[in-house]
């Protein structure tokens, strides 16, 4: 796991190097228009997306793995079988809908894909060797890392993405840090184009989808919090 954040970190650093050396190329260098203004809204709600679904499956897989002994298939695993990639993908695709030029999702699309797929391989042979019984039928029940319609729609979102204060608080540094980056050099290209009126007017709107980001996050724990009350009740009546 080491070897992997180590891994992760040299591609975000030089990710963000080279936009920062070479953002005539990569980076966007258009007025803020409604299009422009739909795309970065979207993108900002993509990366809280995928850093509620990344600190779920981490929290959710910490909790309930029983350190490795059981295979998980509830909360964000019974969505897909890779709920932390998700995230990543989620995340990543929203930063260059906020700061890149459109065919930069290309690039980092080939990159995650490089990335992660040989890991997704390898991780199956390992839990397939793991559980021989169980895994099969959760493979065949459950998408690799893109989750179907029908599926999304079965259950309620805290069923799919329970949360937890204590696996907020081990996040929240990775949160901030990429929200913050991502704002940053979002800004400074706006102000730099546009000057700071339009920024402050744009800058509103992102802080309305960090409020209704901040205020699902409430919801969801508070959810998560009552089911585990029921839960904890209907055993105590058994």
């Amino acid at each position: 796991m080491k070897k992997r954040l180590k891994i992760n970190g040299i591609i975000i650093t030089l990710a963000v190097l080279s936009a920062v050396i070479f953002s005539n190329t990569f980076m966007r260098h258009v007025p803020v228009g409604l299009g422009e203004e739909i795309l970065e809204i979207f993108g900002i709600a993509l990366i809280l997306l995928g850093q509620i679904i990344r600190v779920s499956a981490r929290g959710y897989k910490s909790d309930y793995s029983a350190q490795g002994v059981l295979l998980i298939q509830g909360g964000p695993y019974a969505l897909v079988r890779n709920p932390m990639y998700l995230g990543i993908l989620l995340i990543g695709v929203g930063i260059v809908l906020v700061l890149f030029k459109w065919w930069v999702i290309c690039l980092f699309l080939l990159v995650f894909i490089s990335r992660y797929i040989s890991l997704m391989h390898k991780e199956e042979k390992k839990l397939l060797s793991l559980f021989p019984g169980d895994y099969p039928g959760y493979k065949k029940a459950v998408p690799r890392i893109l989750p179907s319609i029908g599926t999304i729609f079965r259950k309620e979102i805290s069923q799919y993405l329970p949360l937890r204060p204590s696996w907020i608080k081990k996040e929240i540094g990775s949160i901030l840090a990429v929200l913050l980056l991502t704002l940053l050099l979002e800004s400074w290209e706006d102000i730099k184009t546009e000057g700071w009126v339009v920024y402050q007017e744009e800058a509103l709107t992102m802080l309305i989808a960090v409020i209704l980001f901040i205020l699902l996050l409430i919801y969801l724990v508070k959810r998560t919090e009552g089911i585990r009350y029921n839960d904890s009740s209907k055993s105590k009546n058994n």
